[in-house]
C-alpha cells in the first residue's frame, strides 16, 4: 500500500534545496559572467547557472502559492519543485530567445501560457490518478 503524501510540508523541508540553488547559481553566474569569454561552453554554463538561480528564487514563491491556495490531492514536495523548476527553464530560455534577438512581448507571454498550460494539465493528470486513503475498518 503507498503511503499518502504529505499534507503539511514546511519550508524547512525545502531549505537546503533552496540555499544549495542560490549559491550555486548565483555563485556560478557570477563566475561566469566575471571570468570568461562569451563562447560556447561559457554561454552554456550561463544558461545552466540562471537556470540554478531562478529556480532557487522560485522555490519559495512556488511553495507560499501553493500554501495559500491548497488543492486536493495536497501538493507533494516534488510538485513545488517541479514549478520552481520550470520557472528557471522558462527564464533561460527567454534569455536564450533575447540573445538570438528574437524575443517579442507577445512571445514571452505565450510562451509563459505555454508553461503554465503544461503545468495546469499535469497537475490535472496527477489529480486523475489520486486515489483518497481508504478509512481503515
Amino acid at each position: 500500500m503507498e503511503t499518502p503524501p504529505k499534507a503539511t510540508a514546511t519550508f524547512k523541508d525545502f531549505l537546503p534545496a533552496f540555499i544549495i540553488l542560490i549559491l550555486a547559481g548565483g555563485g556560478g553566474l557570477a563566475l561566469v559572467t566575471l571570468f570568461t569569454l562569451p563562447t560556447l561552453g561559457p554561454r552554456w554554463l550561463f544558461f545552466f547557472f540562471l537556470v540554478l538561480l531562478v529556480s532557487g528564487i522560485a522555490l519559495p514563491i512556488a511553495y507560499l502559492l501553493n500554501r495559500r491556495f491548497p488543492s486536493n490531492p495536497p501538493v507533494e514536495n516534488t510538485v513545488i519543485i517541479r514549478e520552481a523548476l520550470l520557472a528557471g527553464i522558462l527564464v533561460a530560455l527567454l534569455a536564450w530567445m533575447r540573445m538570438g534577438r528574437l524575443l517579442t512581448f507577445p512571445l514571452a507571454i505565450l510562451l509563459a501560457a505555454a508553461f503554465i498550460l503544461v503545468e495546469f494539465l499535469l497537475r490535472l493528470w496527477e489529480r486523475g490518478h489520486w486515489k483518497p486513503q481508504q478509512p481503515n475498518p
